[in-house]
């Protein structure tokens, strides 16, 4: 890696990169989606009554109050609601939508998934500077139904943070589909995915985000993550992401994401060329 690219890529900011979260979200965003009014009042009603119980519960003064509209304000002006969300809530909303699944654990999807990542064959390589920091690893596996029937073709997509933790498109000097890739399994649901090893990495805390942090006194901290969709005809789309054994953060992530499911088993490879792991995804029915 070139000095000019290493200076570039650090110098990411947390509103930079909020803002391309949100117009990312905004572009994904179903135009025209309808909610019941019912459903609406209800859910709207108790987020409210919440908020209202822990003020006086918690005796919240003036100055208390006008902080937090002061730091909601900042949230929005830094395009930090997806990270916000994606980081304290979502987790939540994930296990309610999957806790019917009988194949492979999800997990959240996070505010840097980008759609469309270049598709590659069943045994390709993830694209990456020539130059890629990193250790190499081999992430194989088969995509099976929960009934155990290989499913041809299915779609992996993947993408993660490189060796300093950031994200290519939220992260300036980096190429524009660094570390994302879109593979297609084999006849047998077989994949062979060459890439390099992620870095654990905090959250931006130079925005909203971080202020709420800083001010609370917890830590911004991910476990190094592989980020996953895979997908077949006729199946539920599995999000998900996988950890490292030994990440000092998989038993604290900030983002509460992390199932004992999800924690993956490498190990060095026989040509002495970083490390392999094997991992299958089993997809329910729809």
């Amino acid at each position: 890696m070139t000095d000019t690219s290493y200076v570039e890529e650090t110098a990411a900011r947390a509103a930079a990169s909020g803002q391309s979260a949100t117009a990312r979200f905004r572009e994904r965003s179903i135009e025209g989606a309808t909610a019941d009014r019912e459903r609406v009042s209800r859910l709207a009603s108790r987020v409210i009554k919440a908020i209202n119980d822990t003020v006086i519960d918690e005796r919240v003064t003036y100055d208390e109050y006008n902080a937090l509209k002061a730091w909601l304000i900042k949230v929005g002006e830094d395009g930090e609601w997806p990270l916000f969300l994606d980081v304290w809530v979502e987790h939540s909303v994930e296990e309610v939508a999957n806790d019917h699944r009988a194949g492979s654990k999800g997990t959240i999807e996070g505010p840097y998934y980008v759609e469309d990542a270049p598709t590659l064959p069943w045994n390709g390589t993830v694209p990456m500077r020539d130059d890629e920091p990193g250790r190499p690893l081999l992430f194989q596996g088969q995509v099976r139904s929960v009934d155990g029937t290989p499913l041809p073709s299915a779609k992996i997509e993947l993408w993660h943070a490189d060796n300093l933790g950031f994200y290519s498109q939220f992260a300036p000097g980096l190429p524009e589909w660094n570390l994302r890739g879109t593979f297609i399994a084999d006849d047998d649901g077989r994949f062979e995915i060459h890439t390099i090893e992620p870095a654990p990495y905090q959250i931006p805390t130079d925005g909203a985000c971080g202020q709420l942090i800083a001010a609370a006194g917890w830590h911004a901290w991910r476990p190094a993550h592989l980020h996953l969709k895979v997908s077949h005809e006729g199946y539920e789309l599995l999000t998900t992401q996988l950890y490292f054994p030994g990440d000092p953060h998989n038993d604290d992530d900030i983002a509460g994401a992390v199932k004992p499911e999800l924690i993956l088993d490498p190990s060095p490879r026989a040509n002495g060329d970083g490390y392999e792991v094997v991992y299958d995804f089993v997809l329910d029915p729809q």
